[in-house]
């Protein structure tokens, strides 16, 4: 599963309208960016108390980056 495909099947996951998620990969010279978009109702829902399950997203996100040896930034758009 690649990056961008992770970073939606979580998200789709956690939202409660799960159409409106969409993920937007920007690539740079030096790293990766993912954009993830969910409707404004469901934003807390991505985010979490104290951001606790974006800041999870992204671990996942980095750690599965590392095995192919990429930087990769989560964004919630």
């Amino acid at each position: 599963m690649d990056l961008a495909g992770l970073v939606e099947y979580i998200a789709k996951h956690l939202v409660a309208d799960p159409q409106q998620v969409s993920v937007k990969v920007i690539e740079n010279p030096h790293s990766i960016t993912l954009e993830l978009r969910v409707a404004p109702e469901d934003t807390g829902r991505v985010i979490g108390k104290n951001g606790r399950i974006a800041n999870a997203m992204r671990t996942l996100v980095r750690v599965a980056a590392a095995r192919e040896n990429k930087r990769v930034n989560l964004e919630i758009v």
